[in-house]
């Protein structure tokens, strides 16, 4: 029985971990999560279907964030949120390691999403955590090619050669709007925010088999239609970090990821925001206070303040976090 009086403090989640064929080590090794050996997905705040985060801590421990939702929309998701996207969470928060290359694809946007799949689209944006001498990921087209000359490539197994791959390190960003053909490469280990969404159209798998030889599934031709194939302008994030101070990652109009390099004490006022927010710790420890109650954030942790949460203060020696919210104002360029 969810208390009729909300009960405002950090909301941590258990993470549901999902083992994946190109999944690896470092969600246990590195980040400290009870994973396998092939764990390639840690979600850590999701509403998708099927795959609720329950809540590990607190007056709430134990309930299904939908539940919660549901009794408290506004104070957990903020005014502006529900008046945006009704009683919907509107983004999933992940923690990714890719041992093995993740399959080239593509996600649709909104309108076919909801023909399709009753489903949001899903743009995302990518922070590296983690990475291997000379890991890589494919975001884009190297060049512009037609959607003839995508099934050509595709038939004759070229198509690698015309991907923008780049080389990742520690703390880069990237941007992905849907219809933009990626994929993680093996040795990247980042977070991931995106739309509430698990609509992926897979282009190409590196001709991957599992142990009985069969590959998987591929979305050739509703990846073809949810698929931009213009070369569009450099897709890592340029940003200037500053010290007890958000730098902005992203601004569309899914969500705003900034960066934020805690040392020693600060506050943010969230009162005007209209929005819930999540922090996810990608280096050191920080010590979230919301309206009294202390929660320690580690690195691989995720934490959602609520809407209802006004003053929040964060106190560290040295930490870095992603502060994520839905604004008002947002890039509509």
């Amino acid at each position: 029985m969810i208390s009729k009086k909300f009960e405002s403090y950090g909301i941590k989640f258990q993470p549901i971990l999902k083992d994946k064929i190109w999944g690896g080590s470092k969600l246990k090794t590195i980040l400290g999560k009870p994973a396998s050996p092939n764990t390639g997905e840690s979600w850590e705040i999701s509403t998708v279907n099927g795959e609720i985060s329950v809540i590990e801590n607190g007056t709430y421990s134990g309930v299904k964030f939908d539940d919660l939702i549901a009794e408290f929309q506004s104070e957990i998701l903020g005014n502006m949120v529900v008046e945006k996207f009704g009683g919907e969470f509107p983004l999933l928060f992940k923690y990714i390691d890719a041992a093995q290359n993740l399959s080239v694809q593509v996600h649709p946007g909104d309108e076919m999403a909801k023909k399709f799949h009753n489903s949001y689209g899903k743009t995302e944006m990518w922070y590296i955590i983690q990475a291997d001498e000379k890991a890589e990921i494919n975001v884009g087209w190297k060049n512009e090619i037609t959607p003839e000359q995508y099934e050509e490539v595709l038939q004759n197994g070229t198509i690698a050669e015309h991907l923008n791959f780049i080389k990742v390190s520690t703390g880069d960003s990237f941007f992905i709007k849907a219809g933009k053909v990626h994929a993680i490469g093996a040795g990247v280990l980042l977070a991931e925010i995106q739309q509430t969404s698990d609509v992926t159209y897979r282009v190409y798998d590196w001709d991957r088999v599992d142990d009985k030889g069969n590959g998987r599934e591929l979305h050739i031709d509703k990846a073809r239609d949810a698929m931009s194939f213009i070369v569009q302008d450099e897709d890592s994030i340029r940003y200037e970090p500053k010290i007890n101070e958000s730098s902005q990652l992203v601004n569309c109009e899914y969500f705003t990821t900034n960066l934020i390099e805690v040392q020693g004490s600060m506050q943010k006022d969230y009162s005007s925001l209209g929005s819930f927010v999540v922090f996810m710790c990608v280096m050191g420890e920080v010590t979230i206070s919301v309206d009294g109650v202390d929660e320690n954030l580690v690195y691989g942790q995720s934490i959602l303040i609520p809407a209802a949460a006004n003053v929040v203060e964060l106190s560290s020696e040295s930490a870095k976090i992603l502060e994520v919210f839905i604004s008002r104002d947002y890039d509509q360029s």
